[in-house]
């Protein structure tokens, strides 16, 4: 369960991204012309443009590689290029494929992820409306295939409770479906830790059953935020 710390936070608290790794491949042949497009989980702009920079060497010899990213848990961070191809024609539509890209029934939150489609020429022209549907059916036809991952920012917490009990009250936490994330030991006591989702009514929920599981005796220490990797989608 890939875990890293949060910088600022955002207004979201959950959206998709792709699985972690090396990325996720797809190709298409369309009136000749080969569009491969590539796939990667990219965290900031830095290894967004990293990844067009590495597929340029890559693939050295095609005439186009087109482009588009979003990042951040709001999406704030939008951005595509057409390399050379007509203007409007293969960034914005790569784009507009990912920002769409519903990931639940009607959601649409896809992020920190890159596209990069490679466009070896066939010799047949497309035409402008023929370049628009095959770059966004080359994004859209990727991502359908693609192992996508819902992450969930959490509220990272502490419990201080006597050792005789420690025990206990883990597995009793557990059991009420919260996660620990481990127990430390000090001289005079144990501190469990969890993780709960960073949403107000979660914690006011979790310290209210902490209560009532030990009689009022412990209290939960809110600390920072971690993103974690949720699970496949």
């Amino acid at each position: 369960m890939p875990v890293d710390a949060v910088s600022p936070e955002s207004r979201t608290t959950a959206y998709t991204t792709l699985a972690a790794g090396d990325g996720f491949r797809h190709e298409l042949e369309i009136k000749r012309s080969r569009f491969i497009t590539v796939l990667r989980r990219t965290p900031d702009e830095d290894s967004a443009r990293s990844l067009v920079s590495a597929l340029r060497k890559e693939f050295h010899d095609a005439r186009h590689h087109c482009s588009a990213f979003v990042l951040g848990p709001d999406r704030g961070v939008q951005r595509s290029s057409d390399d050379g191809e007509p203007s409007g024609t293969a960034g914005l539509p790569m784009l507009e494929a990912l920002l769409k890209r519903e990931t639940a029934p009607g959601v649409t939150d896809l992020s920190d992820i890159t596209a990069v489609v490679v466009r070896y020429f066939g010799g047949i022209l497309l035409g402008a409306g023929g370049l628009v549907r095959a770059y966004s059916d080359s994004v859209s036809s990727a991502l359908e295939a693609a192992p996508l991952v819902r992450r969930r920012r959490l509220r990272l917490c502490t419990v201080r409770v006597p050792h005789a009990s420690a025990g206990r009250l883990e597995n009793e936490l557990r059991a009420s479906g919260f996660l620990v994330t481990g127990t430390d030991y000090a001289a005079e006591s144990a501190v469990l830790r969890l993780a709960l989702p960073d949403d107000p009514a979660e914690v006011e929920q979790a310290a209210a059953r902490l209560a009532a599981l030990t009689a009022g005796s412990a209290a939960l220490v809110l600390g920072g935020t971690e993103w974690v990797d949720a699970g496949s989608e």
